[in-house]
């Protein structure tokens, strides 16, 4: 290794192409509350909207692993190659609150190997979203059997 300096990311921005433009942003931006922190316009129907996503981090899953993640968490529908996954204080409602504006729910929140109680559905944008409840902290995860980091 040299000793030139890395580029660290320092921000993670998914960007979506979204049909019906209001009811993805009245979804993800009303029903999951996360915050407007900027929008754009060139005029008539180009438009974007950025919205604030708390923490981000980036899974990397091995075809295997998808499999896995697909039979514990939606009884083995299989997701796309993308899924974006949400961390909510309580799953259960946050499934029945989107389900009751027009998302799909494919599974219902469920107790994961890794401790997390987590739902699928169907959501705007065309998009399978997971949405995760954590119920163990990453130290006592990091503590069970299977579990840790792959740091070199």
């Amino acid at each position: 290794m040299t000793n030139e300096k890395i580029q660290k990311v320092k921000q993670l921005r998914i960007v979506v192409e979204a049909q019906d433009y209001d009811e993805a942003v009245r979804f993800y931006r009303d029903v999951l509350g996360m915050d407007e922190i900027a929008a754009f316009s060139e005029g008539g129907d180009d438009r974007v909207a950025i919205l604030e996503a708390g923490r981000a981090t980036f899974e990397i899953a091995s075809p295997a692993h998808k499999v896995a993640i697909d039979a514990v968490e939606a009884g083995g529908t299989p997701s796309p190659k993308i899924r974006i996954a949400f961390e909510v204080d309580d799953a259960e409602s946050a499934t029945r609150e989107a389900e009751d504006v027009g998302a799909t729910v494919v599974a219902e929140p469920v107790l994961t190997p890794w401790m997390s109680l987590n739902s699928r559905l169907e959501a705007p944008a065309g998009l399978t979203i997971t949405f995760f409840q954590e119920t163990v902290d990453s130290h006592e995860r990091a503590e069970r059997e299977g579990f840790g980091t792959n740091e070199v």
